[in-house]
């Protein structure tokens, strides 16, 4: 296991079980998100992850249990797995939190969807608190339009005086944003990065400025990164070396790794951007007035 710290935001290089065990202390945390791996079958830095059902529950139902210790009494917790696991979640987490919303974020797939059943267009998160009477949801910072009021300026005449509908409201409890796509800027390597823009909702809503904030699979340190931006602390724990260099290098708090220098990936489009002026000057046709020049001065000879 490896430690490393910038002022107030920690990575751990290690197991999520052994690290959630020995270095965080319990009711330390305001906010927790969980988005772990999802035993689909996909593959982390090259190597599969797949488990028999039972054995990925078992594993799961141990960090969950941790996750709850270092909780504060007033946090709240965020927990996405897939589609097929969610209903287990759900309940074994029924008894231990109240669970307040469950959340589809919804994207469009522009990939290859399934041809004899309903391909999945939604990932699911449960939004749980450990006293319903006393947590933290800043609505007013996670305002969304209001489509009745802002577009279609309707009036409640139910209220006496009637009114105009109100032009925001806070999300409901389906969240679209567009995955994180290979040309976009935010863009890492890694199979199941999430926007940031999703992560803001989250740390806006459920969090405030100083306070902690942990990820026990940090993938991409998206949540790191977008608790530092707005002013929160952060613990991130990843187990895959080349995840933890990308966190190193987004939370600027290395500039290498393992004597390796820490650069984001170059993308193939913007490789070819730059070889692309060099291509085209060997091909470019000729001015048009120095040509008409050597023409004449090749009739005059």
């Amino acid at each position: 296991m490896q430690k490393f710290e910038n002022q107030e935001h920690i990575i751990f290089h290690g197991d999520v079980i052994e690290v959630l065990s020995n270095e965080i202390a319990d009711a330390s945390i305001d906010l927790i998100f969980l988005d772990p791996p999802y035993n689909i079958g996909k593959k982390f830095n090259g190597k599969k992850y797949k488990q028999k059902d039972n054995e990925y529950l078992e594993w799961c139902y141990e960090w969950i249990n941790l996750c709850l210790k270092k909780l504060k009494k007033t946090g709240s917790m965020y927990v996405m797995t897939s589609t097929q696991f969610m209903p287990y979640f759900d309940i074994y987490l029924r008894g231990k939190v109240e669970v307040l919303s469950r959340i589809a974020w919804y994207y469009d797939s522009s990939g290859v969807q399934a041809k004899k059943y309903y391909g999945s267009m939604y990932e699911p998160v449960l939004f749980c608190v450990k006293d319903n009477k006393n947590y933290t949801f800043n609505a007013d910072n996670i305002l969304v339009e209001a489509k009745t009021g802002a577009k279609r300026k309707l009036i409640d005449y139910r209220k006496n005086p009637p009114q105009p509908y109100n032009t925001q409201k806070v999300p409901g409890n389906v969240w679209e944003f567009p995955r994180v796509r290979y040309r976009m800027d935010e863009y890492e390597n890694h199979p199941t990065q999430k926007p940031t823009k999703f992560l803001e909702r989250i740390i806006k809503a459920s969090s405030n400025e100083g306070d902690l904030i942990l990820d026990p699979f940090s993938g991409t340190f998206t949540t790191s990164y977008v608790a530092k931006n707005l002013n929160r602390k952060s613990i991130g724990i990843e187990l895959e070396g080349e995840y933890v260099k990308i966190g190193l290098r987004r939370m600027e708090i290395a500039t290498h790794f393992n004597g390796e220098k820490l650069e984001p990936i170059k993308k193939s489009y913007q490789r070819n951007n730059v070889e692309q002026p060099q291509i085209l000057k060997l091909f470019e046709e000729p001015d048009a007035a120095q040509l008409y020049q050597q023409n004449n001065g090749n009739s005059e000879k």
